[in-house]
């Protein structure tokens, strides 16, 4: 396991729980965030050959940059593609999420890593975190948020919902819950009320 990521606070829900929506509340008031989402972009970009070798030419553009919906039909219809690409991606993802965690570590103050798979790739055991907090919103609300932000049909939406672990057990996990089933005063309302009920990060 990695060095103990003392003022490190993952925040993670399903596909539409409003995790981006979270991460702009905090940003405005002074929090630091890492982007697992943005970093695995990257990953996959700097590692699209290895990609492209296990997953064939039909996830290319015709400009040979990698089909991300043709790519993402592929992983969501198969749970043992999704842990192939998985394999392919995620230590570099590790890695690149730490450094940063490293960086973030020398203000000693309480940070988030936006990390959607977190408890599905080990949780606490591979991110060795100070707390993790789960933004909740029901699968109703979830896939509505999921076929109006990405266009998708019911199934499509359902499809991604299905491949990650059901909300609901996130929430036994996770050492705080937000719910988000609501409107965005609603959710500024808990943030507020989280931010507050935090302790003052110590060093351990």
């Amino acid at each position: 396991m990695s060095a103990q990521l003392t003022y490190a606070i993952a925040l993670t829900g399903s596909i539409g729980s409003g995790k981006s929506t979270l991460v702009s509340f905090l940003s405005l008031y002074g929090f630091q965030s890492i982007c697992a989402d943005s970093i695995a972009h990257k990953v996959l970009d700097e590692h699209s050959a290895e990609v492209v070798a296990h997953f064939g030419k039909e996830i290319l553009h015709p400009d040979n940059k990698i089909n991300r919906k043709a790519l993402g039909n592929i992983i969501f219809a198969s749970s043992s593609q999704r842990e192939q690409l998985q394999a392919i991606l995620h230590p570099h993802i590790k890695e690149a999420i730490l450094s940063q965690a490293r960086e973030l570590e020398e203000k000693k103050m309480w940070y988030f890593i936006d990390i959607p798979l977190f408890f599905e790739v080990g949780g606490k055991e591979v991110y060795p975190v100070a707390r993790s907090l789960v933004v909740y919103a029901s699968a109703e609300k979830a896939i509505e948020r999921i076929m109006k932000r990405n266009n998708f049909t019911l199934q499509e939406a359902k499809a991604r919902l299905d491949a990650q672990m059901p909300i609901e057990e996130k929430c036994h996990l996770a050492d705080d819950v937000i719910n988000n089933d609501g409107d965005l005063r609603t959710l500024q309302q808990y943030v507020e009320s989280y931010l507050q009920s935090l302790p003052l990060p110590t060093d351990k």
